[in-house]
C-alpha cells in the first residue's frame, strides 16, 4: 500500500454531533479527494479504548476506492474483512470488530499518531503486511533503485548459501563485499 496520508480522528462510543450514520460527513469526504493522489486514510481512534467500533468496513472501502485510496491505517479497529478485500482495499488496524457503533469521524486535517508514528496530513505512506512507515517524500524517487540494488544484493547472497560452494570464508568475504559490510542487509 502507497498513498498519500488523509488524516483524521474518530470516535465510536458517542453520538455524533450531527447526522445520523458514520458515512455521511460530506466535509471529511471532501477533505480526502483534496490530497494528492494515490492516497490512504489514516485515522486515529481516540476513544478512551480505542476499537470500541470500527469506522472502515465494506462502504468506507468501497468509497475509498472510489476517491482513489489504496487503503487504510488505524490504531482501531476495522470489519468486513472478507468485503473489503474483495474490493482490493488494504487494511492495517489495531483490531477487528462486528460493529461500527457510533464511528465517526470527530477531526480532520491535522496530525494523528499510530502506533507511535508521527503521520502528518500529506505525508507518503507505505505499509504491507508487516506494518506502516512514513517516508520522506525528497527520497521518494530514489526508492525505486534502492530496492533493486537491495534485492539483486539478497539474491546473490541467497544463491551462494544455497549453492555447493557455500562456507563460511566464503560467507565472511561476499557480507564484507557489500556496502556496509553486510550489515545493512541483515539489518532489514
Amino acid at each position: 500500500m502507497l498513498g498519500y496520508a488523509a488524516t483524521g480522528r474518530m470516535r465510536s462510543t458517542s453520538i455524533p454531533v450531527s447526522g445520523r450514520a458514520y458515512h455521511e460527513n460530506m466535509n471529511w469526504w471532501r477533505y480526502v479527494a483534496s490530497i494528492p493522489e494515490p492516497r490512504v486514510m489514516v485515522i486515529e481512534d481516540v476513544d478512551e479504548k480505542p476499537g470500541a467500533g470500527a469506522l472502515v468496513g465494506e462502504l468506507h472501502a468501497v468509497i475509498g476506492r472510489a476517491l482513489n485510496c489504496t487503503g487504510y491505517v488505524s490504531n482501531g479497529s476495522v470489519r468486513d474483512l472478507p468485503a473489503v478485500e474483495a474490493v482490493g482495499f488494504h487494511l492495517f488496524a489495531g483490531s477487528v470488530t462486528v460493529s461500527h457503533m457510533y464511528a465517526h469521524v470527530c477531526e480532520y486535517g491535522k496530525p494523528v499518531e499510530i502506533g507511535g508514528l508521527e503521520i502528518l496530513p500529506g505525508d507518503l505512506i507505505h505499509g504491507d503486511r508487516h506494518g506502516v512507515h512514513t517516508i520522506p517524500v525528497s527520497i521518494a524517487s530514489d526508492i525505486p533503485k534502492m530496492a533493486s540494488e537491495i534485492l539483486s544484493e539478497e539474491r546473490e547472497l541467497r544463491e551462494f548459501c544455497q549453492s555447493p560452494q557455500f562456507s563460511l570464508q566464503g560467507l565472511d568475504e561476499k557480507l564484507r563485499s557489500l556496502p556496509g559490510g553486510g550489515f545493512e542487509i541483515l539489518l532489514r
